[in-house]
């Protein structure tokens, strides 16, 4: 296993915080305090953002194991800025509500500066993926591991 030194372990929990705090203090107070229905999107979009807040917790005890958390902010706030973002600024209709989740996704930048690659290429493309089928004589039962 790669080895990963401890002044990344602390830039990663940095970035959970910065997760955390920053996105926490905008959800949390709208998921407790909404004085009317959402609409659909609107409830989809409040809630599964609450939800990364409290995954981005988990990343304080635990930055290794949430590096997908990471993967999948950046991965949601590229496709965003290529998809949404960009076609807007190149037709000149970005108005002021756009520009400011452009701005808040492209703090995004600081993912790939932390994310200690070499440990997650060992982790996720080069070792071996969990098995797909029941092995040995006792088919239907899965041992613990």
């Amino acid at each position: 296993m790669t080895e990963v030194p401890l002044w990344r372990l602390y830039a990663l929990r940095a970035t959970y915080l910065i997760i955390l705090v920053g996105m926490g203090v905008q959800v949390w107070p709208s998921i407790w305090h909404h004085d009317h229905p959402w609409e659909l999107m609107q409830g989809v979009v409040k809630c599964m953002l609450a939800a990364v807040t409290v995954m981005a917790a988990l990343g304080l005890r635990y930055p290794l194991k949430m590096l997908p958390l990471l993967f999948f902010e950046m991965v949601w706030k590229g496709l965003w800025l290529g998809v949404v973002a960009l076609p807007l600024w190149r037709a000149g209709t970005l108005d002021a509500d756009t520009m400011e989740t452009v701005v808040a996704c492209a703090m995004g930048v600081i993912f790939p500066v932390v994310i200690p690659w070499r440990y997650a290429a060992a982790t996720y493309l080069r070792e071996p993926g969990n098995r797909w089928v029941v092995r040995g004589a006792a088919r239907g039962v899965v041992a613990a591991a």
